[in-house]
């Protein structure tokens, strides 16, 4: 499972690399083929670069949501529930 996770987080760190050359090769094409100034590009770009962040959040927002069912689905105890087990453990000991 930690590969996978593994794999995921460098594919989107790929991603990330890949997608602001691709911007800034779409300023440069806007610029040339479409006789957009240069500021009209940046702003087209910034707009597509919010919306895509914006896309990335609702992807890592579903995955999150997906990670958690998984855990719950195999049976993996939280953090919390090892913390408050741990904490009741050491509760019953320090009654002896």
């Amino acid at each position: 499972m930690f590969e996978l996770l593994e794999k995921a987080f460098l594919s989107g760190l790929g991603a990330i690399a890949m997608t602001q050359k691709m911007g800034e090769e779409l300023v440069k094409d806007l610029k040339d083929k479409y006789k957009m100034s240069e500021e009209e590009g940046k702003a087209f770009l910034d707009k597509m670069q919010t919306m895509a962040k914006e896309s990335r959040q609702k992807v890592s927002d579903l995955a999150d949501q997906e990670v958690k069912k998984t855990i719950e689905r195999i049976g993996l105890v939280s953090k919390d529930d090892y913390d408050r087990l741990l904490k009741r453990i050491e509760e019953l000991e320090n009654r002896q």
